[in-house]
C-alpha cells in the first residue's frame, strides 16, 4: 500500500511571506553589523547567492530595507548601503531623546491601557530570556530589535499624540537612531538598556511623569553614546 504525504497546513503564500521576512532579517542584521561597508552596492547576484535563494525575496528585502533607510537607491545604480555623517547620527539622537521623554511623561500622566501593558510587560520578559543565555549571537539583533520596538511603540501609543509619533517617526528616519535598528550590541550595552526599560515602565505605572521622562531622555542619550563609542572603536586602526 503506498503512503500518501502529508500536505502542508500552511499555505504557500505564508510561507512565500516568512520567508521574505527572515531574508529582510537577515540583510538587516548583516547591514547593521556592519557587514557591508557605507555606500557599498548590494548585487541581487551576489546576495542571491549568499543567502542561497533566487533574486526575487532579494529584490523585496531591498525595498524594504530601502524603507527603513537603510539603503539608498538610485535609477540604473540600484541600491547601496546609506551614509551618515556622525554629526547627522549625533543630532537625530538628540532629538529623539527630547520626543522619546516627552512621550513617556505624556504615558505616565495619562496611564496605560491594559493591553498596552501586556505588550510592554511580554516584551520585557522576552528581553529576560533572551539576556538569561550566556552570550548574543548576531541572530540575537532582530530579535532584540523586535523586543526594543515593542517597548517603545507601547510607550509612543500611550502618549496619545499623534503629532508626537509623526515627530518621532521623522527623527527616526536616520537609520541608526531609530528604535527598530539596534546597532550597538555588546552584551553590557543591551543589558543597560533593558534595565532602563524596566525603570522606565515602573516610572510610569506610578504615575510619576517627571521621573519617565528623565529616564527615558537618559536612556536615548546613553544609546548616543554606546553607538559612538562603537564607531570610533571601527575606525582605530587595526
Amino acid at each position: 500500500m503506498a503512503i500518501r504525504s502529508r500536505p502542508s497546513t500552511t499555505p504557500p503564500e505564508d510561507e512565500s511571506i516568512t520567508r521574505s521576512v527572515s531574508i529582510t532579517d537577515n540583510l538587516r542584521s548583516a547591514i547593521l553589523a556592519g557587514e557591508f561597508r557605507p555606500g557599498e552596492r548590494m548585487f541581487e547576484v551576489n546576495l542571491s547567492e549568499r543567502l542561497k535563494v533566487s533574486r526575487t525575496p532579494i529584490r523585496e528585502a531591498l525595498k524594504v530595507l530601502a524603507g527603513e533607510g537603510l539603503l539608498d537607491y538610485t535609477p540604473n545604480r540600484g541600491y547601496h548601503v546609506r551614509e551618515y555623517s556622525v554629526d547627522d547620527i549625533v543630532q537625530a539622537y538628540e532629538i529623539r531623546a527630547v520626543l522619546e521623554g516627552l512621550a513617556a511623561k505624556r504615558a505616565a500622566q495619562i496611564g496605560m491601557s491594559a493591553e498596552q501593558r501586556a505588550t510592554v510587560e511580554a516584551a520585557l520578559r522576552d528581553g529576560e530570556n533572551l539576556l538569561s543565555k550566556n552570550r548574543l549571537s548576531p541572530g540575537d539583533r532582530n530579535l532584540y530589535g523586535v523586543i526594543n520596538s515593542a517597548i517603545h511603540s507601547a510607550i509612543h501609543a500611550a502618549g496619545m499624540s499623534r503629532m508626537l509619533r509623526d515627530m518621532l517617526r521623522q527623527s527616526q528616519q536616520i537609520a541608526p537612531s531609530s528604535h527598530r535598528n539596534v546597532i550597538a550590541f555588546e552584551p553590557s550595552d543591551v543589558r543597560r538598556r533593558h534595565d532602563d526599560h524596566h525603570r522606565i515602565y515602573e516610572a510610569i505605572l506610578c504615575r510619576d511623569a517627571g521621573r519617565a521622562e528623565l529616564l527615558m531622555r537618559d536612556h536615548v542619550e546613553s544609546i548616543k553614546v554606546s553607538l559612538l563609542r562603537s564607531i570610533s572603536r571601527d575606525l582605530l586602526p587595526r
